[in-house]
């Protein structure tokens, strides 16, 4: 894919690039990637997660809001 580009085609590319973003932003931009690809691999690294409880327990008390059975309200038609 790579194999037709020449140092010249690089220059271009890098001057397309310094015109978009400005020379100043360009190392900001690096860093941020650099951080994000070092977050991704610590994170392949950790273990997995225990899997969590989905069910949710009864709710306690007469004061409840939560509505058990039948069908979801609708909020508009």
């Amino acid at each position: 894919m790579f194999s037709d580009l020449s140092f010249s085609h690089i220059l271009i590319l890098l001057l397309i690039l310094v015109l978009v973003f400005g020379a100043k932003r360009i190392p900001e931009i690096g860093s941020s990637i650099g951080q994000g690809i070092k977050e991704f691999k610590r994170s392949l690294k950790d273990e997995p997660p225990e899997p969590r409880n989905l069910q949710t327990p009864p709710a306690t008390g007469s004061g409840s809001t939560l509505q058990t059975g039948g069908e979801p309200k609708r909020l508009s038609q």
